[in-house]
């Protein structure tokens, strides 16, 4: 049975180091998918529509057994999605926005198959910000630049020191790739991680 090949549909470097802890060989591929905002949509309605279209847009030899991997990352407060902000003044306002309340990050993961199973789901991961002063986002900002990142944390560093409390059972959700959640999923498709070695 020829091997199957793991391909992470994502440019991030933090989704291929939290691939890596698994120990499981992959590539890593950028997917071709605009990401595109529909008015309404829920915060997990477009973590998975995005995870899919992340999977789908990944172009693939048709003659090899593969998984792809496609995330996405929603961060969103009271109902109001936290896009990337893009720039340094979006961001301060999505900051002062979450200081003192709590902020959820919905992270989707879909699975796609080379017989175009796709398999999905969703984790939430919760965070309670500090009561944030401008000084403190700023020298933040001056330090993170976390213009691509979904509410402006990069919890993995510097933006935990933003962070008074959280909530959730995977922290690995908060990263971007669900680790937990990835297993339940290549587990639906008869995978497990061991015989991935």
């Amino acid at each position: 049975m020829p091997a199957t090949t793991i391909i992470l549909g994502s440019n991030s470097r933090m989704r291929r180091e939290l691939l890596e802890r698994l120990q499981i060989p992959f590539i890593q591929t950028s997917p071709l998918y605009e990401e595109i905002k529909i008015p309404g949509e829920s915060a997990t309605d477009m973590a998975l529509r995005l995870a899919e279209g992340k999977a789908r847009s990944i172009p693939v030899d048709q003659r090899e057994k593969y998984i792809i991997i496609g995330s996405d990352q929603v961060a969103h407060v009271d109902g109001t999605v936290l896009f990337k902000p893009g720039n340094h003044e979006r961001a301060v306002r999505q900051l002062l926005q979450s200081a003192n309340r709590w902020v959820t990050f919905t992270t989707a993961v879909c699975l796609l198959d080379d017989k175009n199973k796709s398999v999905s789901g969703v984790e939430e991961y919760h965070v309670k910000f500090r009561q944030l002063t401008h000084r403190d986002i700023e020298r933040y900002l001056e330090l993170e630049q976390p213009y691509e990142s979904a509410g402006s944390l990069h919890a993995e560093s510097l933006g935990i020191t933003l962070l008074e409390n959280t909530n959730g059972r995977d922290i690995t959700t908060l990263y971007g790739l669900p680790l937990m959640l990835l297993q339940d999923l290549f587990l639906q498709l008869g995978i497990d991680f061991v015989d991935l070695r």
